[in-house]
């Protein structure tokens, strides 16, 4: 980049109705434990014409923690990822509607964005609307089935999650929590803004065996929907009948060797609503 273009710089907001941001007062290249620099961006390579006052700020963005140990397995949100059934993406859903730019004493930015956006949760009442009325929402969900030990596998990659396909994966008894890693990462459909409904879920019958023959409770799959689109509602169904189990859809599965984690899930306890976007992240 030219030292002559201009620059824009956007930070990543909090996932909050209301977001604020203090001001920021740090040297060029932040090298703390919390904001390692990242490897080609010291103060030489971020400085502008006009002298040490200009130099850059670059916040780092990392999917790896810890020396390898964690992963962060959430999408970020941005105007471009898929949101269900449309060819546009997410598009705007964040404003500063106070901006220090213009008079105001912090930045204060405003949200607008569907509970099933990016990486997220259901509840029972997405699809029950008799418990949608009971109030089975997030502030209801078993934090308990949401962290813990995790099982990564990978899915047979020509297939939707049928009951064939889950009987192959011999999952054993006893295992509580599964992500389930398919043909979707390999096409990185959640990088793609339009929606593709030929991802790969559960049918009705893989859904079914999961229930009848396993001790799973936490779902995580790497799309939109757990269910193929084609047995879209009834899948739902058979996972959200019982309130035992929880579904967590569109991880980011990309680069994570498949076995054995502690996973951490944690949703907004957003009262009555029937979904929530979701911070997940493994740790080895």
């Amino acid at each position: 980049m030219n030292s002559g273009s201009a620059l824009t710089f956007l930070c990543a907001s909090s996932l909050a109705l209301a977001i604020s941001f203090h001001s920021l007062v740090a040297v060029a290249v932040d090298t703390t434990t919390a904001y390692p620099s990242i490897p080609g961006t010291d103060t030489a390579d971020c400085s502008l014409a006009g002298g040490d006052s200009n130099r850059i700020l670059i916040p780092p963005r990392r999917e790896v923690y810890g020396d390898g140990r964690i992963f962060d397995i959430s999408h970020r949100y941005v105007p471009e990822m898929p949101v269900w059934e449309s060819k546009d993406g997410l598009g705007s859903f964040l404003w500063l509607l106070a901006s220090m730019k213009n008079g105001s004493r912090a930045n204060n930015s405003v949200m607008k964005l569907p509970t099933h956006t990016g990486t997220h949760v259901d509840t029972p009442g997405h699809v029950f609307d008799h418990y949608f009325d009971a109030g089975f929402d997030l502030d209801t969900l078993d934090l308990e089935v949401l962290n813990g030990p995790a099982l990564l596998v990978d899915v047979p990659r020509d297939n939707n999650i049928t009951a064939d396909v889950m009987k192959s994966l011999n999952i054993p008894r006893g295992v509580r929590r599964v992500l389930f890693r398919t043909l979707n990462t390999d096409r990185r459909l959640m990088f793609q803004k339009e929606c593709d409904l030929s991802y790969v879920g559960f049918t009705v019958d893989g859904a079914k065996w999961l229930v009848q023959n396993t001790d799973i409770k936490l779902i995580g799959v790497d799309y939109l929907s757990v269910a193929a689109y084609d047995d879209l509602i009834p899948s739902h169904l058979v996972f959200l009948e019982s309130r035992e189990i929880i579904l967590v859809e569109a991880l980011k599965l990309d680069d994570v060797p498949a076995g054995i984690y502690d996973v951490h899930c944690l949703p907004l306890r957003l009262v009555r609503a029937e979904g929530s976007p979701i911070r997940c992240i493994l740790m080895k």
